[in-house]
């Protein structure tokens, strides 16, 4: 962990060809071999069709597969050519080579309207993910746990407004998760136990509510017991903004500027051939014609430099 907090500034290392695929670019992952893998949730604000992606940095090839929904997350399986992504309401097989998209969940939400699967995360025993309202106005949509030996899914909390970020660590025989309800401006912290798909009690651990701005992504930190956080903010600012925090203390750390790009959506640790770097995707949702001209790099992929 930095003795100090330090501050550097972002570069762009992916700018999407298409406007389609900068509207919401989430969730990326770490596929090994340098390749980054991450979401287009929604290609503009009147589609519901999304896609998941494949980036090569160096040679900043993406290879698109498009889906026939929106999703939320997508994490490599241990064939290359198989992904697990949350779209819409279940959780699905999509296969690279040719796009056949399988679900393998019951329906998450069921009885509620206007909600789809959010962000995510993969421990040992399937994944932990949450959903959001679309209309961002009513405390319904759910947490959820899928459990992948009996692909039996589970549902932990039904009163989230926008599920976002979340960070797991083992603690005795299940999980300690903090997460993200967007609104709140806080982290919490649960305990999952796996084997009967039940949480425990709330406790805030991070307390944000002093800032202006959205947290969002979040991934663990550079050290234990630290978590990266990415910030979405709607308003007119030079720059986004991406915070680590020490969990126990609540000080923050470090803090990385994302130039020109304030609505920064999801933070990831790559393993570059060069070294460790941080990654945030952005987004250029919801903006006016006007203010995309004023944000031309919204909806980009940003790296920093190799971690010391």
């Amino acid at each position: 962990m930095p003795s100090t907090m330090a501050e550097e500034q972002l570069q762009v290392l992916y700018q999407p060809d298409r406007p389609e695929l900068g509207y919401l670019p989430e969730g990326p992952f770490d596929c090994g071999s340098g390749q980054i893998s991450w979401v287009a949730i929604q290609h503009g604000p009147d589609t519901r069709v999304g896609s998941l992606c494949l980036l090569d940095p160096l040679s900043e090839f993406n290879r698109e597969v498009p889906l026939g929904g929106r999703p939320g997350f997508a994490f490599p399986t241990d064939d290359p050519d198989l992904f697990l992504v949350g779209i819409e309401r279940h959780v699905c097989r999509v296969r690279l080579s040719t796009g056949e998209c399988e679900r393998i969940s019951d329906e998450v939400d069921v009885g509620v309207e206007n909600t789809i699967i959010n962000d995510g995360v993969e421990i040992d025993q399937g994944l932990v993910f949450g959903c959001k309202d679309l209309a961002f106005a009513e405390h319904k949509a759910g947490l959820y746990f899928w459990r992948s030996g009996d692909q039996r899914l589970f549902q932990l909390r039904d009163d989230q407004l926008c599920s976002n970020g979340k960070v797991v660590r083992r603690e005795g025989g299940g999980w300690r998760i903090w997460d993200i309800d967007t609104p709140t401006r806080q982290v919490v912290a649960y305990y999952l136990d796996p084997d009967t798909g039940t949480l425990g009690e709330a406790e805030t651990v991070l307390d944000l509510t002093h800032l202006s701005f959205f947290p969002d992504g979040m991934v663990a930190g550079r050290s234990p017991g630290s978590v990266i956080i990415a910030f979405y903010n709607p308003e007119s600012v030079a720059a986004g903004e991406v915070h680590e925090y020490d969990v126990a203390s609540g000080e923050r750390v470090a803090r990385w500027l994302v130039p020109g790009s304030p609505q920064v959506t999801c933070p990831l640790i790559w393993k570059s051939p060069e070294g460790d770097r941080l990654v945030v995707t952005t987004a250029a949702e919801n903006m006016s014609a006007e203010k995309q001209a004023q944000y031309p790099r919204a909806g980009s992929m940003f790296v920093s430099d190799p971690f010391e």
